[in-house]
């Protein structure tokens, strides 16, 4: 399937700042609210379902060249459009 990309931001910040918009993502999820997303004059609203797909990966990713290797975690909310309510994982996850 396709991809379109609807928003981008990437920008390095202190751990506090992103800490700060993970918290408004948690609490705009918690309240029901629509999440959107501006930066510049860039901006998207998205109407996660009340039960979004949850993805969590962590990756290492090394170079060719023998440089130092690069590591991310990734958060993800998936659902399909006009999904009202997506189905039961297949496990919990554990954050600490």
């Amino acid at each position: 399937m396709p991809e379109e990309v609807l928003f981008t931001f990437e920008q390095s910040l202190t751990r506090a700042e992103i800490g700060d918009y993970l918290r408004t993502v948690a609490d705009r999820l918690e309240s029901g609210d629509d999440l959107v997303l501006e930066s510049g004059g860039d901006s998207v609203t998205m109407q996660p379902p009340g039960r979004p797909t949850f993805e969590v990966k962590a990756e290492r990713e090394t170079s060719r060249s023998g440089g130092p290797a690069e590591f991310s975690v990734e958060f993800e909310l998936e659902w399909e459009e006009g999904d009202d309510e997506n189905g039961d994982g297949d496990g919990s996850l554990t954050i600490s």
